[in-house]
Formats: structure tokens, sequence, C-alpha cells
């Protein structure tokens, strides 16, 4: 119930220690300023590793060969290990159950291209319909490649956003034709990337046409897959480790490859890299609560000592108020209110500043790695709740206390 007398003597008590209550309180609002500045971080992070998987399918497998470093079977090390159509066949095969997306990849690195006077080198990578969702490719305009495309080796490219910009400005690119190391090739998309400027760069055709006309033979540069997702992660995770180890085997004993030579192939797992980088980012925000907290368990140590003195200049006032017949109960709740509202007002004003501090520098942080850092609706509520319960951990003490005098003792008190 509503008191205004009992407001009325919680100002007055504040208002005779001015100092006193402005110290307590900066320890509390400097305990939630830190708290949400710190979470405010962990977001970002969180974020700005996010966005670097967004580049690509996290549930990627990738797969490339080198050349082999150490001897196996009596065959000397030194030799390169070249992929083919057959390698790519042979895991789409015997994985199709579990994979979701497949494409070979073909690649030209620093492939001239022109349009009309303009001209530049870029990537050409020939691929497979689904290296779009592999690669997490959005048209701009146009399409990406199709089946068609790949049995017939057309002719045709699909170029990343920044490519058009530098080959045709403003203008129109779907319909037009690009020489690509000297091959007239029709442009019939246009896409964008997540990871900018630089992974669009790129310019797709078809794996079919990119072997046939660079004389790729049957060569790959590399493989890319997908697994299929499930909703439970760890359960995910575990099957991509599996079927990406069981294809590393594969790959090892087709060509002869020592089990622990890392040179000559590579089976790299995006979901197992994500899985330990989200528990990393776990870890250093259960660091940052947990040295949050502290700061405010300070605070909330300071605010309960300055309610025990408080305790002990109103004892006579309290024996009095016990004399005429005041409840126990009335008297924790007397002081557990002044503290609960000491620590919330100081809680709340470290919030804002917090969060106004977070809005103010976002637009401002934008690196790899920390993106943007700000705190959700369900922190800013978290750390409201944590600042009731600091209030009323502050005040149970020095509540349980004055609840506990006796009034004759009290009435002695000098």
């Amino acid at each position: 119930m509503f008191s205004l007398e009992r407001w009325q003597e919680i100002f007055e008590t504040l208002n005779k220690n001015r100092l006193r209550t402005l110290l307590t309180a900066l320890s509390v609002s400097s305990g939630i300023f830190i708290l949400v500045i710190l979470l405010g971080i962990s977001a970002g992070i969180q974020k700005g590793v996010e966005s670097q998987f967004e580049e690509d399918a996290t549930n990627r497998i990738s797969i490339w060969t080198g050349t082999t470093t150490k001897e196996f079977k009596g065959l000397n090390p030194g030799r390169y290990i070249q992929l083919k159509n057959a390698d790519y066949n042979l895991l789409a095969n015997t994985y199709d159950d579990y994979l979701e997306y497949r494409s070979p990849i073909f690649h030209i690195w620093g492939g001239s291209v022109n349009f009309k006077t303009q001209s530049g080198n870029y990537r050409i990578e020939g691929v497979y319909p689904d290296q779009q969702f592999i690669e997490n490719e959005t048209l701009v305009s146009g399409r990406f490649l199709n089946l068609s495309d790949v049995e017939t080796a057309s002719k045709v490219a699909i170029i990343g956003h920044q490519v058009q910009k530098d080959l045709f400005k403003s203008a129109p690119a779907i319909g037009t034709t690009i020489e690509i190391q000297g091959i007239n090739f029709l442009v019939v998309g246009v896409y964008s990337d997540p990871g900018g400027a630089r992974e669009e760069n790129r310019i797709f055709i078809p794996l079919t046409a990119a072997q046939k006309v660079f004389n790729g033979q049957d060569k790959l540069r590399s493989i890319a897959y997908t697994v299929k997702m499930s909703d439970d992660f760890d359960q995910a995770v575990a099957l991509s480790g599996l079927v990406s180890n069981r294809m590393d085997q594969d790959l090892r004993q087709r060509h002869n490859v020592a089990p622990d030579d890392r040179s000559a192939v590579r089976v790299n797992n995006t979901l197992e890299e994500a899985k330990k980088i989200y528990s990393l980012i776990a870890t250093i925000r259960g660091v940052f609560w947990f040295v949050g907290i502290g700061t405010i368990i300070a605070g909330i140590v300071g605010v309960s000592n300055i309610m025990l003195i408080v305790v002990k200049e109103r004892t006579k006032e309290i024996g009095i108020r016990k004399a005429l017949g005041a409840l126990p109960w009335s008297i924790i709740a007397m002081i557990l209110q002044e503290a609960i509202f000491v620590t919330s007002l100081a809680g709340f004003v470290g919030l804002f500043l917090g969060v106004g501090l977070l809005e103010l520098i976002s637009p401002m942080v934008d690196s790899d790695f920390i993106k943007h850092p700000q705190v959700d609706f369900n922190t800013a509520m978290t750390t409201v709740l944590l600042l009731i319960v600091a209030g009323a951990l502050a005040g149970f003490v020095p509540a349980r206390r004055a609840a506990n005098i006796k009034p004759i003792i009290a009435l002695r008190d000098e």
C-alpha cells in the first residue's frame, strides 16, 4: 500500500545525508554502467563473428588439396594431389543422403575481363548452380546458373555487384557480352554477397564451360558441400564432423596420402568452427557477467553498510515505533523500501547512461570482429530485475537488525 508519509521519511533521510547518499548511489550506478557496457561489447563481438559466417553457408564443408609432405606406401613426398570430377562424384554419391547443396569448383585467379573500353582482373569460378546457396549469394538482377547451362557448357556468366560497378558503371549488365580471357560470355545475372566488395569481385560460369574453354579437362581446384541441418545444433555439428572426417579418409585412401599429412588434403568444416567460436563467445559473455556482477556486489555491500548506519542512527526512533505497536514486518518494509529505492534509482541512472553511450558509439564501431555493440531488450530487463534483487539484498540484513531491536533497549540509546 502506498504511504506518502513513508516516502517523505525516506526523502528526508536521504536529504540529511546527501554526500553519503551520492557516494553510495555512485557505486551502484557505476556497477550497472560497467555491466551494460561489457554486455554490449559481447553482443557486438557476437554480431561481428556471425557476419563472418554469413559470407558463406554456416554448414559448409570445403575441400582443398596441395602437395604431399610425407612418404606413404613407397611414394615420395612432393606429389601434388589433383582433385578431379571423379572425386566430386564419388563423395557426392557416397554421402548423398547427408548433403544439401554441392558444387565442384574450377578457379582462374586474376582472369582478364573486358567490356568495351573497361577492363579488370577478377577471380573466375566454374561451378554448379548450388554454389549460389553455398556462397550465400543474393541475386540483384537476372538469374543464376541452372542445370541446362552446365549440361550444354553454355558461355553464360553471373557477375558480382562490384564487377558490375567496375565494368558497367551505372549501365545495365544483363544481356550484354563480356570477354573473359578473350572468350565471349553472356551476362545473365548479377549477385550481391554478405562479404561485400571482396566477395563480389568474382564471376561465376558453368563448370563444364570453364573446363572446356580454359583447358581444365576434368581438373578441379576445390569442392564444396553443405550438410543437412537439424533443429538440434549439437546433432548437426556431430553429423557434419562425421561426414567431413569420412570424406577426408576417402580422399586420402583414394590418392594414397598419409593420414597425418594435412598439407596434401584439407577438409574444413565451418559448422565445427562455428561451434568453437560460439562457445568462446559464451565464455566471454560469462566472464563479462562475472566482472559486472562483481562490481554490482561491491555496490550492494556499500548500500548495505550505509543502511546499517541508518538503522544505528534511527535506533531510538525504531524503538518508539515498536513501543507504539509497530509490527516487525512494517519496520522491515521501511528499511527495505529505502534500500531498494536508492539501489534502483542509482541503477537506472547507470543503465540509461550505459545504453545511451552504446547507442552513441554503436554506428561508429564496425570492424570485422565487433559490430554495432548494443544491449537488447531482454538484457535490459535482466538488469532491471537484478537492480530490484540487489536492492532487496542490500536492505535485508539492516532490516532484520532493525526488526530485532527491543523497544526498552532502543529507548535507552543515546
